[in-house]
């Protein structure tokens, strides 16, 4: 018989009270609070050392706290190398103090994974307390907005470019806005380098891009110290090799980004400065942005990282794209009105007139006959050694691209002239500058050499009538002069001619324009015989003669600008040079010094001078002793206001100039010379070299 009380219906299980289920339902929202909420959530106890910490929080894998459990706040904030770290500390501590929560802390961190991982994290910061009150610690609720804040900061710099770059209409002040609005928000080291056409106005052609053709350096800033250079410097000209990423840019006028840079890939060169200084910096991540606007390719932008360790990705790329693309727009808009201004100058002025100046090599006279069409001109360009240029070219065409081309050109020929070339070297570098120019095929040039102490006279032609040359007795002549084709042409096919002048001969350079009327261009007999009747009337002075000569060869109606240049040749005899030819020893250097002493103190010259071309001289001639073989030349040339002393040697080697150190025993002979002459150069004949050095005498 069962004596046991009969079960209440109601009685289920084991009795469990009100506070055992809210100790559950606390116990449940906390597991998933920790295990599952993307929010990343840290507990610190009142010394501020993590005690707890949600493994479920977004990016864990890259910041991971869980592992430094027991660490206090500001060794984590250190760990993840966090950006001013103190202020955050001291606001965790005041909620601490107080038990007022704060929010929307920003936090920037870095991994410490290589290569690194930059984050931004909001967080916001509550006091934990106990049912009694005491306080137990704080918890910070972090929440990732990497993205976000990324994407307000590239918004943030774009729309700063708007106001900062392309303040002016200038190319370099454009680049040089552009790379400090770069850096260092967005790259450590930024370059701009455009083409050197975009310099003249130009539009880079196709070819041009697709060649690698020289670029110039235009901007750069690096972040390590201000006033640092780059290679090239600014204003240099570079070129960029097949098989590197700046190369790869161009010819897919795409964006090119580098993640990881390795110091030993294929393309880094450590025998090319630019790419010794890319591995000594350290850099570790680069983007190469082609610049181009309105369709044309300006040059590229290239961005470098070595101070920040975090690499480039592709929104990085975006951005520098993005920015390149505005910068662009103000470098073609410098270009457009550097192009227009110089077409406006010269359509208000005309072409440039043309100069002719009396040097002591030639007396001088000339006639220009506008007729408002072409572009004829002419120059006469000193050179070393009181020689002299007589240059005369002509434009077939009437635009202003046309003129701009004429002074474009003009300014190189006067350049090279600098360089002490042969005439025919210097139209072969003409005609390769001309080739993808406006004034390809439809430029012509003379080019004549005239040496006053050997009376040697040198030409070569592209496509210009060739000079006449007027002996002292009235007879007249066509110089030999191998004609090539026009500048810009076909191949440059120069071939320079020499042949002594007899002195005070006249040589006559005209252009096409100036022929008469049913002349043919090639029928040298009329010209000669036009020339010679015009003089046999006997006009006083070479500038009337120059005139009657240019009226007797005038058509009646000149369809082009003609002018007429003569140069009557002079020699500077015995009494204004001499010359010594010296055997190779170390002994020559006192002679050669007290032969050109004495010399100089004969002409009179003045105390200073003497001393300067003793010195000069000694220089020169140690230099001559001691790296070439065979004789050694030097002369003295006293020409006018000037003195020169040239050393002339068998090696083809030509000096650099450079500074020497305080512990140098050498090596200070051309910067000796250059510092006590107002010129200086080297100039190659067919074996050996020439140095020489011009001091301006005092009037």
């Amino acid at each position: 018989m069962d004596t046991n009380p009969p079960a209440d219906p109601g009685e289920s299980g084991p009795e469990h009270t009100a506070d055992d289920t809210a100790d559950a339902f606390d116990d449940a929202v906390t597991r998933a609070v920790f295990s599952q909420a993307p929010v990343g959530l840290h507990v610190f106890d009142p010394d501020l050392r993590l005690v707890r910490v949600n493994t479920a929080a977004s990016r864990i894998r890259d910041f991971p706290v869980d592992r430094m459990i027991g660490s206090t706040l500001g060794d984590l904030l250190r760990a993840f190398s966090a950006d001013d770290p103190a202020p955050v500390e001291r606001t965790v501590r005041q909620v601490l103090a107080t038990g007022r929560p704060a929010r929307d802390v920003v936090v920037r961190v870095r991994s410490r994974s290589k290569p690194p991982v930059a984050g931004v994290a909001s967080a916001s910061v509550f006091r934990l307390e106990d049912p009694e009150g005491r306080v137990l610690g704080v918890v910070s609720a972090v929440t990732d907005i990497t993205a976000r804040a990324r994407a307000e900061a590239g918004l943030r710099l774009l729309n700063e470019a708007a106001s900062l770059v392309g303040t002016t209409l200038d190319i370099f002040r454009t680049a040089e806005e552009f790379c400090r609005h770069a850096v260092p928000a967005l790259a450590d080291t930024v370059a701009v380098d455009v083409f050197d056409a975009v310099m003249r106005g130009q539009a880079p052609t196709a070819a041009a891009v697709e060649a690698g053709a020289a670029l110039r350096r235009a901007g750069f800033l690096s972040r390590a110290a201000d006033g640092v250079q780059g290679v090239p410097v600014i204003g240099e000209l570079t070129e960029y090799q097949e098989g590197t990423p700046y190369r790869e840019a161009l010819a897919t006028l795409a964006p090119r980004l580098v993640r990881r840079l390795r110091h030993d890939a294929a393309w880094l060169d450590a025998t090319r400065t630019r790419h010794a200084r890319i591995v000594a910096a350290g850099v570790h991540s680069m983007i190469v942005v082609p610049v181009r606007a309105r369709g044309v390719v300006l040059g590229l932008a290239t961005f470098h990282r070595w101070h920040n360790p975090v690499p480039f990705d592709r929104q990085d790329r975006l951005l520098a794209e993005q920015l390149t693309a505005h910068a662009a727009l103000c470098l073609d808009n410098a270009r457009l009105y550097g192009r227009e201004r110089s077409v406006a100058r010269i359509v208000r002025r005309g072409p440039r007139p043309a100069t002719a100046r009396t040097t002591s090599a030639v007396e001088l006279a000339h006639v220009y006959l506008p007729a408002g069409a072409g572009g004829g001109w002419f120059d006469v360009i000193p050179l070393s050694g009181a020689r002299v240029a007589l240059v005369a070219g002509d434009t077939l065409g009437d635009t202003a691209g046309a003129h701009v081309g004429t002074g474009e050109l003009r300014a190189v020929i006067e350049a090279l002239s600098d360089l002490d070339l042969p005439p025919d070297e210097v139209l072969e570098r003409v005609h390769d500058l001309t080739a993808d120019s406006d004034l390809a095929g439809a430029a012509t040039c003379l080019y004549v050499e005239y040496d006053p102490v050997t009376r040697i006279c040198a030409a070569a032609g592209a496509g210009h009538p060739p000079p006449l040359l007027v002996h002292r007795d009235g007879t007249v002549e066509t110089l030999d002069v191998v004609t090539g084709p026009p500048l810009g042409k076909g191949l440059a096919q120069y071939r320079s001619t020499a042949r002594v002048l007899p002195e005070g001969a006249v040589l006559a350079l005209r252009n096409e324009a100036l022929r008469p009327d049913g002349v043919a261009g090639d029928d040298q007999e009329v010209l000669q015989e036009r020339v010679r009747g015009a003089l046999a009337a006997g006009p006083e002075g070479l500038q009337r003669a120059c005139e009657a000569v240019a009226e007797a060869l005038t058509p009646r109606q000149p369809a082009h600008d003609a002018y007429l240049l003569l140069a009557r040749t002079q020699v500077l005899g015995p009494d204004r040079t001499r010359t010594w030819t010296l055997p190779h020893e170390p002994e020559v250097v006192g002679r050669a010094r007290r032969l050109a002493t004495r010399q100089a103190e004969e002409w009179g010259v003045g105390a200073d001078v003497v001393d300067n071309t003793a010195l000069i001289v000694s220089e020169l001639v140690t230099n001559a002793v001691r790296y070439a073989q065979g004789p050694i030349q030097v002369r003295l040339i006293h020409a006018d206001s000037s003195l020169t002393c040239e050393v002339t040697d068998g090696s083809n080697t030509a000096p650099h100039l450079r500074r020497a150190l305080d512990t140098d025993e050498s090596g200070r002979g051309l910067f000796i010379t250059a510092q006590l002459s107002q010129r200086w150069g080297v100039r190659h004949a067919g074996r050996g070299k020439t140095i020489w050095a011009e001091q301006t005498l005092a009037e």
